[in-house]
C-alpha cells in the first residue's frame, strides 16, 4: 500500500501518541505538550495509510532563513517502505530555499538523513539538556 503524504495539522491525540509509543519516543509521556507542540510547528507532514497515521514529521522556523525537523518518526511496521524519505522529502521541498536547513540525527538515522542530502555542520557540537532517556 501506498502512503500519502499531507502538509497539514490534522492529528488526533490518540494517533499521536501510539505512534510515538511503537517508536520508544519518551515525549508520549507528555501527550498535552506533545500535541501541542506539533499542532504549533511551523509545518507538519503526516503519512498515512488507509487512513492510519503511520508517521509524521514537523518543522519549526522563523519563516524565513532557518528551519529546524525536530521530529521525524515512522511506525516500526512500516519502516524501509519510503515512508520516511516521502516525509523529509515533502518538507525540504517546503524549505528548499531556506539559508539553513539543521536537524540533529542520532544513531542509524545519521545514514539515512546523509543520503536526504544533509552533511555534518562543520566543527559543531550539537548539545542538549533532556529530559528523556532513550538516546
Amino acid at each position: 500500500m501506498q502512503a500519502t503524504i499531507s502538509l497539514s495539522d490534522a492529528i488526533e491525540a490518540d494517533e499521536v501518541v501510539a505512534l510515538y509509543k511503537a517508536n520508544a519516543w519518551s515525549s508520549a509521556e507528555k501527550p498535552t505538550q506533545l500535541l501541542a507542540a506539533l499542532r504549533n510547528s511551523h509545518s507538519l507532514a503526516t503519512a498515512r495509510i488507509d487512513g492510519e497515521l503511520v508517521g509524521l514529521a514537523n518543522a519549526i522556523s522563523d519563516g524565513h532563513l532557518v528551519v529546524y525537523f525536530p521530529h521525524m518518526l515512522v511506525h516500526p511496521q512500516h519502516h524501509r517502505q519510503g515512508i520516511g524519505r516521502l516525509l523529509m522529502q515533502a518538507l525540504l521541498a517546503k524549505y528548499q530555499s531556506f539559508h539553513q536547513l539543521m536537524l540533529t540525527a542520532d544513531g542509524d538515522a545519521t545514514s539515512f538523513y546523509e543520503a536526504m542530502g544533509f552533511t555534518r555542520a562543520g566543527s559543531t557540537i550539537p548539545m542538549w539538556i533532556y529530559a528523556g532517556t532513550e538516546h
